[in-house]
């Protein structure tokens, strides 16, 4: 792959309408701005990042959560830019400067296709159709229509990163074509499984779902992605993406930390020295002669935070650089992370370790696993039942209810399907359980 054409600011779905804007905005500072004013990044207040939403403890949900990526990723792409013209100066009029710009893009729309209830919401998904009565779906109708394998496994393995591909690019109901018209180079960096369903295995992880597979194949073809196989469809993965996977990887595990100390699942104490492992002892000392002069604990633990952060932004670049020929060959395997220095790996690992002890498996988390699996099962068996029984009184009822903008009445039960998919998927936590109330006869609407 090369540079030259990995990076473009042509825009999906309105690729002959594009034109230069005057403005100081580059196409790619476009896309993030698009993105951060739009209804479903606005949404993403309200769902579940960990821990439930916040009670007298305000902690990371999925919006506060994506802004932060989206920092450390524009830190993460200006450095490797920073570096990348060093070594290649004649790169200098292509969009390699613009880089920190469309990774912070990408990092903004990571999440946008998660479902309600953190992952336990892509579980609740997938094993509906696998397990539960959605898996009454794979044998024919009674109206003869049926679903292919393929569209079997996107169900099965419903995944939020395939979903956020679908949400970006697909034309919904009433709008103009190409979803989000976003730049071509962004829209790749956010596909970090770019193969089909069938190749997910036991992972439940791939990118993009059968409705979208041509819209990515012209993606890639475009950016001169190296194709690896054509059916099932399978591409390596756009270099820009491992920046993206990094700076979710550094904030997820380190603000799940900061958050679990400040919920007092982790003791100040425990919460420091995690974060102290992560520095030789010369740098430890530093950050302790620092600590000595803040008195506030949670001052004190902002403060290591934010040097681990730094620390592991410059590795993960250190890596990227290090691995360049690697990652534009297709060839590299894993994760930056996976890769950096073994002191700082070490003590990644150890939070990884601890917060699957203590984070994710604590009551708090599980008790919104349980109810998100719960709200989501049920809404799904109502409204899959609704749409391929559109005739009954109910289900008129229901699919009413539901916005114009998702073709509930498609012809095809596959697009039917996809259609309550997207409204659930769309849904914030809260709304989630008030519908799911009001469907149980739990509450009524207000009457004034």
């Amino acid at each position: 792959m090369d540079w030259h054409t990995l990076l473009s600011a042509k825009r999906f779905g309105l690729e002959e309408y594009h034109r230069e804007h005057p403005e100081n905005r580059s196409e790619f500072q476009r896309d993030y701005d698009r993105l951060i004013f739009s209804a479903p990044f606005r949404r993403l207040q309200n769902k579940t990042q960990v821990f439930p939403l916040p009670g007298s403890v305000f902690v990371h949900n999925r919006l506060t959560h994506s802004l932060e990526v989206a920092s450390v990723g524009r830190s993460l792409g200006n450095d490797v830019s920073r570096l990348l013209l060093e070594r290649h100066p004649e790169l200098q009029q292509t969009f390699v400067p613009e880089i920190g710009a469309i990774v912070s893009a990408a990092c903004l729309a990571h999440d946008l296709g998660n479902p309600p209830f953190g992952h336990s919401g892509e579980r609740a998904i997938s094993t509906f159709f696998s397990e539960g009565k959605g898996a009454s779906l794979r044998d024919p109708q009674p109206d003869g229509a049926c679903l292919t394998p393929e569209q079997w496994e996107d169900l099965t393995h419903f995944e939020g990163n395939a979903n956020a591909f679908r949400l970006l690019t697909h034309q919904f109901e009433g709008r103009r074509p190409g979803g989000f018209v976003l730049t071509y180079s962004t829209l790749a960096s956010i596909v970090k499984y770019p193969y089909a369903s069938s190749l997910a295995g036991g992972k439940s992880k791939f990118g993009f779902f059968t409705t979208e597979e041509a819209a990515f194949r012209r993606i890639a073809e475009e950016l001169g992605m190296k194709k690896l196989q054509d059916a099932p469809l399978r591409y390596a993965r756009h270099p820009l993406v491992y920046l993206v996977e990094a700076a979710d990887d550094i904030c997820y595990q380190i603000m799940d930390i900061e958050d679990a100390y400040k919920l007092k699942i982790l003791t100040l104490q425990e919460t420091k020295d995690l974060l102290l492992a992560y520095f030789d002892e010369e740098r430890q000392q530093h950050r302790l002669n620092v600590l000595k002069m803040v008195a506030d604990s949670n001052e004190q633990i902002a403060y290591l935070r934010s040097s681990v952060i730094g620390l592991l932004i410059r590795e993960c670049t250190r890596v990227f650089a290090e691995q360049e020929a690697s990652l534009l060959d297709g060839a590299f395997e894993g994760t930056l992370i996976r890769r950096i220095a073994p002191r700082p790996a070490e003590a990644y690992a150890r939070c990884a370790r601890l917060a699957q002890e203590k984070i994710y498996r604590s009551k708090d988390v599980l008790d919104i696993e349980l109810a998100g699996f719960r709200i989501i099962s049920t809404l799904l068996e109502l409204m899959l039942d609704a749409v391929c029984a559109p005739d009954k009184a109910y289900s008129k009822l229901l699919i009413n209810r539901v916005s114009g903008q998702y073709n509930i009445k498609a012809p095809g039960l596959y697009e039917r399907v996809q259609a309550v998919l997207d409204y659930i998927s769309g849904m914030t936590d809260v709304f989630a359980l008030d519908l799911y109330r009001k469907i149980n006869g739990n509450s009524l609407p207000e009457i004034s």
